[in-house]
């Protein structure tokens, strides 16, 4: 099992490798949380514990970097869909 995590403005995205059953590859996990003062108590915005619908990566370094990728799509969206809302009021 493998970790990394990133900022991306107010959020930290978390993402995880795991050996897929049978050790055929790997299948990635991933969790955004909006960033506070308080951790304990910062929101999940968003999670995905099987990314790709458990696509098995050939490395954990791949599926990191995919599930990375889907963390920070998941960060824009919201960035978008706020801004859209504050325009819309």
């Amino acid at each position: 099992m493998q970790f990394a995590e990133s900022v991306e403005g107010d959020h930290r995205i978390f993402v995880g490798a795991l050996e897929a059953p049978g050790g055929d590859g790997y299948t990635a996990a991933l969790v955004v949380k909006r960033q506070g003062p308080d951790e304990a108590r910062r929101p999940v915005v968003y999670r995905d514990d099987s990314v790709a619908c458990g696509y098995r990566w050939p490395s954990a370094d791949e599926a990191l970097a995919y599930a990375l990728m889907r963390g920070r799509e998941m960060v824009r969206k919201r960035l978008r869909e706020a801004e859209a809302l504050q325009k819309a009021a």
